[in-house]
C-alpha cells in the first residue's frame, strides 16, 4: 500500500524534534554528573533509547498492517529492534550504548530500503536527521565513560 499524502505534518516533525531532548539532555548530564552519579545517567539513556528503538520497530507492524499482502520478513524485521534493545539493557553501561547506536543504524538503514515502497520517502530527511542526533548523543558518553573521550 502507498500513503498519498507527501507531506510531514508539523506536529509529527515537532514530536519527533522533542524527542531528541532527552536523547541529547541525557548525554549532556553524562559529562556533568559526578562519577558516582553517572551509572544511573546513563541508564536513563540508555531505557529511554531502548524505548525509541523499539517505536521503531513497530513502526514496521504498524505498515504491515495496513498491506493487503503482509509480509512475514517486515513483521519478523518488526520485533529485532525491540529484541536489540532489550539486550542492550541487559549489557547496560557503555556497551549498551554502543549496542544502542548499532541499533539506531541498522533501523535507519532498514527505513531507508522499506519507506520508499510505501511512498514514505518523504520521512527519510526527518528519520536521517533524527537517527544522527539520537546516535552521536549515545556514542559520545559511551566513548568518554570508556575513557576514550575526555
Amino acid at each position: 500500500m502507498r500513503f498519498s499524502s507527501n507531506n510531514i505534518s508539523s506536529v509529527g516533525r515537532l514530536l519527533g524534534l522533542a524527542g531528541l531532548v532527552p536523547f541529547m539532555g541525557l548525554a549532556a548530564l553524562s559529562f556533568m554528573v559526578s562519577p558516582a552519579q553517572r551509572p544511573a545517567v546513563i541508564f536513563s539513556l540508555l531505557a529511554y533509547s531502548a524505548t525509541i528503538i523499539s517505536f521503531l520497530g513497530a513502526i514496521h507492524w504498524g505498515l504491515t498492517m495496513v498491506e493487503n499482502l503482509p509480509s512475514t520478513q517486515q513483521l519478523i524485521w518488526g520485533v529485532v529492534p525491540s529484541l536489540l534493545a532489550w539486550v542492550s539493557l541487559m549489557v547496560q553501561g557503555e556497551s549498551g550504548l554502543l549496542l544502542v547506536a548499532a541499533a539506531l543504524l541498522l533501523c535507519l538503514a532498514i527505513d531507508y530500503r522499506i519507506y520508499p515502497h510505501f511512498g514514505l520517502h518523504h520521512w527519510l530527511g526527518l528519520r536521517l536527521t533524527l537517527s544522527m542526533v539520537a546516535t552521536v548523543s549515545v556514542v559520545l558518553p559511551a566513548l568518554h565513560g570508556l575513557g576514550l573521550l575526555s
